[in-house]
């Protein structure tokens, strides 16, 4: 499992357990200063050795390189702000279609809307669902009948 952290924040405590062992610490101590586990701080000690300083730079997370650019995301977080009737939406509701729809009208890029969820996640956003509700609903009348008829219907307890 990856350790929690950016690139440069594990950088940075590598190079420290470094500095820390050239100082004259044990590796236990280095381990228990850093929250790391000692086998870890043995294993940057030996790759320095071997490699040198480079052994232990920041690397570029895996995977496929994301399809927005970070000035795409930013020019989406600012469609959204702006809220989908002024994207062209009959409702002020962003769900996950039509954050798919809009991305790929404005940047002709394709999204499923399945993973537009855990993009807007990542950037801090969730997804809003509309509430279905039927279209002849009368609240009035409702509550007229939760008054009125209900308590008439409702079973009450036995003596």
């Amino acid at each position: 499992m990856r350790p929690f952290g950016s690139p440069e924040q594990l950088e940075w405590r590598r190079r420290r357990a470094i500095e820390m062992l050239e100082q004259g610490a044990a590796p236990v101590e280095v381990a228990t200063a850093l929250d790391v586990d000692r086998r870890s701080v043995r294993r940057w000690k030996a790759a320095v050795r071997r490699h040198g300083a480079a052994a232990i730079q920041a690397r570029l997370a895996p995977g496929r390189p994301p399809k927005l650019s970070a000035r795409q995301k930013s020019g989406l977080e600012r469609l959204l702000l702006k809220g989908a009737q002024a994207a062209g939406f009959p409702s002020d509701l962003w769900t996950c279609s039509r954050v798919a729809q809009l991305i790929r009208s404005r940047f002709a890029i394709d999204y499923h809307e399945d993973h537009v969820g855990r993009l807007l996640h990542a950037w801090g956003w969730s997804p809003q669902r509309p509430q279905r509700r039927a279209a002849e609903r009368d609240q009035t009348l409702i509550g007229q009948w939760v008054k009125v008829q209900w308590p008439a219907i409702k079973k009450k307890p036995s003596a």
